[in-house]
């Protein structure tokens, strides 16, 4: 789906002060490399896309949406503790499926409903190496979900019910941004 940005959303879609990589650029369509190690730079990365993740009050974010092709995921859902996923998979997505409302740190003020799984089985590295198996539901899921897209160069637009897309300033309280 090829966007048209709003006149009066263009501005959001300018911005490099918050270090996040906009739509249409094309690092947000390609296949992100797996890591095949850690290192101190790997480490760094983690830590800056942390830090540009909570500047952008966003809830979740991919590695190629600070510009790097490597397969990272952060998922910080509220009331939940911070998530660093290298490498992730979903092994298994819940019959369930739920519709959600999803924006996007890389399609600043886009928003609209996502038919995802409502839980999931994720399998990665933690940021220290170690294998990890995760069962998210809800939230976490969904964010998840969204992550992985993003590291396959999908974007929510991809899967948004078409009807329900739209573009809007959230108000105050109103869900982050994945």
């Amino acid at each position: 789906m090829e966007l048209d940005i709003p006149a009066e959303y263009r501005w959001l879609y300018e911005r490099t002060d918050d270090g996040i990589v906009k739509y249409p650029d094309p690092v947000l369509r390609k296949r992100a490399r797996p890591v095949s190690r850690l290192t101190p730079d790997l480490h760094a990365l983690i830590e800056h896309m942390l830090t540009t993740m909570r500047r952008a009050k966003g809830i979740g974010l991919a590695a190629p949406q600070v510009g790097v092709l490597l397969r990272v995921i952060i998922i910080e859902a509220p009331e939940q503790p911070v998530r660093v996923v290298i490498n992730p998979q979903v092994l298994e997505r819940s019959s369930e499926q739920v519709v959600g409302m999803e924006g996007c740190l890389s399609l600043p003020g886009l928003y609209g409903d996502v038919k995802r799984a409502e839980a999931i089985v994720l399998r990665g590295l933690n940021k220290h190496g170690k294998p990890i198996q995760l069962q998210l539901k809800g939230i976490e899921a969904r964010i998840a979900q969204h992550e992985v897209d993003h590291l396959d160069g999908i974007l929510f637009t991809d899967r948004v019910i078409p009807e329900t897309l739209r573009w809007d300033v959230p108000d105050e309280g109103e869900q982050d941004e994945l």
